[in-house]
């Protein structure tokens, strides 16, 4: 049977909350994916946009993937792109990287629908330090497989024999997967660590019903079917596991305790760098 992880509840402010599946106390990550939030379905009215200031992240890669809304990065390189649904906004923290999430500008006053996926990619210790860098690939560029009754987007990774163009530092597994009621979908064994994530949708894996908002970690090497009710929609994400122990304190991630704590410095002191044209930020958390 697959380990069933259970979300938790965070509210991000304006009443806007997230469900938050990794890191768990069960589990603390599938393949290299070692943070994911579900956001959403939620519609943002006009008064409260999306406002995630400036803030700072180290040793990880950042990627959003919407089915509803739209979110402008910005970051201290001085990237400027707007995420669409279907699109990849692939972000390379490496040594350290200052981004902000917010309602692109032509939606400001509007209300409007906001889904998707927010997950952490921990980098391999050798690339930990990378320079940091901003990848964008838009919907049209993702190869997607059409199966009877099924539609698999290949997010990053590779899967299902395509690959995504999104470029990954790690064996990665990420699938947007939409199903018609009634389809059964094996699910290949050949990555390491693997997870489901039910979105939307109700389905069974080999017969027993997916918890509705659980992560459900499959076992190594099965090759389980996935099969829906209902038409539906899943994630499925993993690949190779991190190699070695990840410390986590609030955006930074890393294999030494010693540089989470340089990170809280050089936030402190403003050594991060700066987001152009922004000159608000997320202060470091007391604790």
């Amino acid at each position: 049977m697959p380990q069933s992880i259970p979300p938790r509840v965070h509210d991000l402010g304006g009443g806007f909350t997230v469900k938050r599946l990794l890191p768990h106390a069960q589990r603390r990550s599938v393949g290299p994916f070692v943070f994911l939030d579900h956001i959403g379905p939620a519609v943002l009215d006009g008064a409260h946009p999306l406002e995630v200031r400036p803030h700072p992240h180290i040793g990880l890669a950042t990627v959003t993937y919407l089915w509803e809304g739209a979110i402008m990065h910005r970051d201290s390189l001085g990237s400027q792109q707007e995420i669409n649904p279907g699109d990849v906004n692939w972000m390379t923290a490496g040594r350290g990287i200052v981004h902000s999430e917010r309602t692109p500008e032509r939606l400001l006053g509007q209300a409007h629908a906001m889904h998707g996926l927010q997950t952490w990619v921990a980098l391999p210790q050798a690339h930990e330090e990378v320079e940091p860098s901003f990848a964008h690939h838009p919907r049209a560029s993702l190869p997607v497989v059409e199966l009877p009754g099924a539609t698999l987007r290949v997010v990053a990774g590779h899967a299902f024999g395509v690959r995504s163009p999104v470029a990954v530092l790690a064996d990665t597994l990420y699938v947007s997967i939409d199903l018609q009621a009634g389809c059964a979908l094996p699910i290949p064994a050949e990555h390491v660590e693997r997870a489901l994530y039910p979105v939307e949708g109700e389905l069974d894996l080999d017969g027993e019903p997916l918890a509705a908002g659980h992560l459900a970690v499959l076992e190594p090497g099965t090759e389980p079917l996935l099969r829906a009710r209902t038409d539906a929609r899943v994630m499925l994400l993993g690949g190779a596991p991190v190699d070695g122990h990840r410390h986590l304190w609030w955006n930074f991630v890393s294999s030494r305790r010693e540089r989470i704590e340089q990170a809280k410095d050089d936030w402190r002191e403003g050594r991060m760098g700066q987001v152009p044209g922004e000159t608000e930020f997320i202060p470091l958390p007391e604790r």
